[in-house]
C-alpha cells in the first residue's frame, strides 16, 4: 500500500471516527469536544517545537527531557500534543507556557492544515506513535524528525514489514532514532533505517523522579493509615475480579490488610465501584473521603493524579494491565518508591524492564489471583523481604538512569540550528 492509497482509504473511513468519537464519548465526555483540533480545523500559532506524546505514560516519560528544552531554550515556542484526554488533562497540568492540542488524525488535509501553521522545525514523537502522512507534511516543509524513547517490538516489526511502499520512506524520514534497547534499534536498521541514524540511550522512563509534594501527600496518608496497605495500579476491567478475590483470599490471613484500586481509565471507575460493592467487603471511594475508617477493606482510588502518591504508601505494589494481555503498565513508578512488585505474565510493553527488575529479585510474575494473594501474603507478613525487593527496584531504577541527558544531547544539535 503507497501513502496516497492509504490517504484515500482513510479519507473514505473517516466517518468512522466521528462515530469512533461519540461512542467513546458515553464513557468519557471529553472524547465530543475539541473536535476541530482532531480534524484540522483548529487555528494553530507557530511553533518551533513539537513534541507528540499519545497519552499519560509517554507525557509522564518525556516530563523531565521537555522541562530540560524549556530550562536551557527559554526562548522556544513548544507545542505539545496528545490523543487522550488523560494525557491532555496532564499536559495543561505539568507545563507551562506552551501551546497544546490534541494531534490531528492522519487525514491528509488535516495534518497538512496542521503542519502549515505550525511550521516546526523540530518534531520530537514519543516512542512509536508514526503517522505516514504527518511525517510526509512535517518533511516536505523541512522539520527536523526525531523519534525518542522509542519501542518496536518484534509483532509491530512485523507489522511494518507488510506494508513496505508505506512504512519504509516513513522511517527513512526520520532523522534519529533513540531506542530504547539495542534489540529494538536493530529492528528499526531491519527495516531500511541507517544505522548511524539509530541510536541506544535506555528508557526515558527510568529518569522518573518523585516531587517533594507527592512525597509528604504519601508520608501523610502513611501516618493516617498504620496498617498493611497494597495497591493494584492501573488496572484493566477484565483484572478487577481476580485483584478482588486476591484480596479477599488475603484478609483470611492477614485481615488488617487494605487494598488501594485504582483503574487505569476514568471511565471505569463507576464499573470498579459497582463490582466491590456488590461484594462482601466494606469500601470507600477516594473521590467521597481521604479519611480511611478502619474497617475500610477496600479504596477504589477514583480521583486522577493521586497513583503515584498511593505507591507511597503501599508495602507492595500490582502493576495493571499483566493479567490479561496489555503488556502491562509502568513498573518503575512503584519502584522510584522502593516498592517491591508484582505484575501478571503480560509485560510485552515492559520487556527490558521488568527482565531487570525480576532478574534482580524486585518483581514477581503471578498468574491468577491465587499466586498474586500468596506472593501479597509473603510480602505484608515478612517485613525484611519486602524490604529487601524493595531496595533491589530502587537499585535497578538507579543503574539505569541517565537517558535524558543523552536525549538532550542528541536533541542539542537540532535545537541550536533551530532560527527563533
Amino acid at each position: 500500500m503507497t501513502r496516497t492509497l492509504y490517504g484515500i482509504l482513510l479519507t473514505l473511513l473517516s466517518p468512522l471516527l466521528v462515530i469512533y468519537l461519540w461512542l467513546r464519548g458515553n464513557k468519557d465526555r471529553r472524547y465530543r469536544q475539541r473536535w476541530s483540533e482532531r480534524f484540522g480545523l483548529a487555528r494553530w500559532q507557530p511553533a518551533h517545537v513539537l513534541i507528540h506524546c499519545v497519552s499519560m505514560g509517554e507525557t509522564l516519560a518525556a516530563q523531565r527531557l521537555i522541562e530540560t528544552i524549556q530550562q536551557r531554550h527559554p526562548n522556544l515556542k513548544l507545542c505539545i500534543t496528545c490523543s487522550s484526554p488523560t494525557g491532555s488533562k496532564l499536559i495543561q497540568t505539568r507545563f507551562s507556557n506552551v501551546q497544546h492540542s490534541y494531534l490531528p488524525f492522519d487525514l491528509p488535509w488535516a495534518v497538512a492544515r496542521f503542519t502549515q501553521q505550525l511550521a516546526p522545525q523540530l518534531t520530537i514523537i514519543m516512542e512509536t506513535e508514526l503517522w505516514p502522512n504527518l511525517v510526509h507534511q512535517l518533511k516536505r516543509r523541512q522539520c527536523k524528525l526525531v523519534l525518542a524513547n522509542a519501542r518496536l517490538s518484534e509483532k509491530s516489526s512485523g507489522q511494518y514489514q507488510k506494508w513496505p511502499k508505506l512504512t519504509h520512506p516513513m522511517l527513512a524520514s526520520l532523522d534519529a532514532i533513540a531506542a530504547q534497547t539495542k534489540a529494538e534499534s536493530e529492528r528499526f536498521v531491519d527495516l531500511g533505517v541507517a544505522p548511524k541514524r539509530c541510536h541506544v540511550f535506555g528508557s526515558l522512563k527510568f529518569d522518573i523522579s518523585i516531587d517533594a509534594d507527592t512525597q509528604k501527600a504519601a508520608h501523610a496518608l502513611t501516618e493516617q493509615l498504620k496498617r498493611p496497605v497494597w495497591v493494584a495500579g492501573s488496572v484493566h476491567p477484565d483484572e478487577f475480579d481476580a485483584i478482588l478475590a486476591a484480596h479477599q483470599q488475603l484478609l483470611d490471613t492477614v485481615p488488617q490488610a487494605l487494598l488501594i484500586m485504582v483503574p487505569r481509565h476514568p471511565e471505569r471507575f463507576e464499573q470498579a465501584k459497582q463490582l466491590v460493592a456488590a461484594g462482601p467487603m466494606y469500601w470507600q471511594a477516594w473521590s467521597q473521603s481521604q479519611q480511611v475508617d478502619d474497617d475500610t477493606q477496600v479504596v477504589i482510588g477514583d480521583t486522577m493524579g493521586q497513583l503515584l502518591r498511593f505507591y507511597g504508601v503501599a508495602h507492595c505494589a500490582f502493576v495493571g494491565g499483566s493479567l490479561m494481555e496489555r503488556g502491562g503498565q509502568n513498573p518503575l513508578e512503584p519502584a522510584a518508591f522502593a516498592k517491591p512488585i508484582i505484575m501478571g505474565p503480560s509485560q510485552y510493553n515492559f520487556l527490558e524492564i521488568g527482565l531487570q527488575l525480576r532478574q534482580a529479585g524486585a518483581l514477581v510474575q503471578v498468574n491468577d489471583a491465587h499466586s498474586l494473594a500468596a506472593q501479597l501474603q509473603l510480602w505484608l507478613t515478612d517485613a525484611d523481604a519486602a524490604s529487601n525487593a524493595g531496595q533491589a527496584a530502587l537499585s535497578v531504577v538507579a543503574r539505569n538512569q541517565g537517558a535524558v541527558d543523552k536525549h538532550y544531547r542528541l536533541l542539542s544539535h537540532y535545537l541550536a540550528d533551530i532560527n527563533a
